[in-house]
């Protein structure tokens, strides 16, 4: 479901896919992040996804005027998952609301795996 917001000159869209892209690109800019991860659903086996697989890490739902974003990632082994993802909260909702315009209601970080 794409995001709309009125403004003096007329309507703005904006898709999913940018909201995803946006969040995707600032959480892997954030320190002690591998990458993203992606749970296969026939075996529940966690993979690491590139950056072209933005998408898989990402959920994005609307939530009244707002949307949630969810997402999916690995951390470094002996980094704080606690600062990682504290760092990675505030950065994704300053990124998405500063380049789309749309505000962000929830951050839900799920560190999925921890890698070496």
């Amino acid at each position: 479901m794409d995001c709309k917001f009125n403004t003096d000159l007329g309507v703005v869209t904006v898709s999913d896919e940018v909201i995803v892209q946006v969040a995707g690109y600032a959480a892997l800019n954030c320190y002690g992040i591998v990458g993203m991860a992606s749970k296969r659903s026939t075996d529940g086996i966690v993979q690491l996804m590139g950056r072209e697989n933005l998408g898989r890490g990402v959920r994005v739902r609307p939530s009244g005027e707002k949307v949630d974003v969810d997402l999916f990632i690995i951390v470094e082994y002996g980094i704080s998952i606690s600062a990682v993802a504290a760092s990675i909260i505030e950065t994704v909702k300053y990124q998405v609301e500063h380049l789309t315009g749309i505000p962000v209601g929830r951050v839900n970080v799920c560190v999925e795996d921890i890698r070496v």
